[in-house]
């Protein structure tokens, strides 16, 4: 009963012994009129007299309680949904949602248009499996509060669990940049690549992956994700090829670098020799066939990967690789000042590259120019901090200006990064696969 409903009855309760005191005080003689037997002085004789009859004053008096009683009722309602959503809170607050779902449904029996109720009820349903009956629940809170940005991702991922595509891509494409929660967002995200990929639209859920990698970098879920989508990426644009062009230079080179990414070097350098007699001038095809024939343990191979870098370099001037895998050639075979050449020439092509600004802190080192090679090295960190040799580098330099404790701290460094990109390799190995830029690394952990 509320406040209002406990002042009310006794007014009315009051109001009736007032009536009998006052008209029943005692009993009519017959010779006596109607209001002397009621009293001269009883109020009620005097106002039915005044108004015609007592049946029209208690019309009036009707009209005058009602609105008492209808605020009455008003209020009896808002406590009942109160008492329905306290109970709710507390099913829930002791892990008992099965408890909770009816006393949201008794909410909405009552007030149909309780957003909290609408949304709570269609969350719970959600989180038990039952999608079908969740998505009225939540299509009606959202119609209600637009803005409800969870809400509608569950929609979405419901509508997409009942098999309503369409609908499920509208709102997960809609809501997606708008959610704050890292959860929600990952998860939503996830449904709409996976509405993606199921229509080969591959393209677009890229773009969503992107969109999750650049906020949440070292999620698990989605790296996975992005290496399945470009996965199939790739096996789409392999099978286009093949079917458009199967004899061409373009399907002898994607054939050699796949290959070439297996460790099956002789067979991706007969595919790259193949490639180039078709289409000598191909972009890039001369440097990926000078690459396998370095990679390749056959010294005559060393030998003829040196023209391609330069075959490389003559179609494309720009191309510091090219000019970096020259200088560790020179390097190798203790030309200094002719390795020194193209590094510089890298670095000047490109300041960020990190291969360049590495190449010159070595060559300089062997030319004890230290504090030039130190300043290589320390920029070789800027652009890669986890970089082993740029560690190792650093930790040569200070040895030889007697710093011995930043070349302890620098060998530590250098030996963690090369541990963790040991394991990379042995994880590659056993993969079968020859990951990029492996040649480097290699080659520091044998100095």
């Amino acid at each position: 009963m509320t406040s209002l409903a406990r002042h009310t009855l006794p007014v009315l309760n009051f109001f009736g012994r007032q009536c009998r005191r006052r008209c029943f005080r005692r009993p009519r003689l017959s010779s006596e009129p109607v209001g002397r037997s009621l009293g001269t002085s009883c109020w009620l004789s005097r106002l039915a007299g005044r108004l015609g009859s007592v049946k029209t004053f208690s019309a009036l008096l009707v009209f005058a309680i009602y609105p008492i009683l209808v605020t009455s009722q008003e209020l009896n309602v808002h406590d009942q949904v109160a008492l329905h959503a306290q109970k709710a809170r507390q099913f829930l607050h002791a892990n008992q949602p099965d408890r909770a779902i009816p006393e949201f449904r008794s909410i909405l029996s009552i007030d149909p248009g309780n957003v909290d109720a609408l949304g709570n009820l269609g969350v719970l349903l959600y989180f038990q499996g039952d999608y079908a009956g969740a998505i009225p629940q939540l299509q009606a809170a959202l119609k209600i509060d637009p803005g409800l940005s969870k809400i509608q991702a569950l929609l979405g991922m419901s509508q997409r669990r009942t098999a309503d595509l369409a609908g499920a891509t509208a709102n997960l494409e809609q809501v997606l940049p708008r959610l704050g929660d890292r959860d929600i967002q990952i998860e939503a995200g996830m449904e709409l690549v996976e509405i993606y990929a199921s229509r080969e639209q591959l393209e677009k859920a890229v773009q969503v992956l992107e969109l999750l990698h650049e906020k949440f970098p070292t999620d698990l879920g989605v790296l996975y994700a992005s290496y399945r989508v470009h996965s199939d990426l790739a096996g789409e644009a392999m099978l286009s090829l093949s079917l458009v062009a199967p004899h061409s230079a373009q399907m002898h080179q994607l054939m050699a670098h796949e290959l070439a990414r297996q460790g099956q070097m002789d067979a991706a350098i007969r595919n790259f020799k193949e490639a180039v007699k078709i289409d000598p001038n191909l972009p890039g095809l001369h440097f990926e066939l000078a690459e396998a024939l370095n990679a390749s343990d056959a010294q005559q191979n060393k030998h003829e990967a040196k023209k391609e870098y330069e075959a490389a370099l003559s179609a494309n001037k720009f191309d510091e690789k090219s000019e970096c895998r020259l200088g560790a050639i020179a390097y190798e075979g203790g030309d200094l000042k002719g390795s020194l050449s193209h590094y510089s020439e890298a670095v000047r092509i490109q300041p960020d590259d990190l291969e360049a600004n590495l190449g010159m802190a070595k060559v300089l080192i062997e030319m004890n120019e230290t504090t030039k090679a130190a300043a290589f090295a320390e920029d070789a960190l800027q652009i890669d901090p986890t970089s082993a040799e740029a560690h190792f580098r650093l930790s040569t330099i200070y040895r030889q200006e007697h710093r011995i404790a930043d070349s302890k701290r620098e060998i530590e460094q250098f030996k963690k990064y090369r541990d963790i990109k040991e394991k990379l390799r042995q994880i590659y190995r056993e993969m079968r696969i020859r990951p990029e830029g492996t040649q480097l690394e290699q080659g520091v952990s044998a100095q």
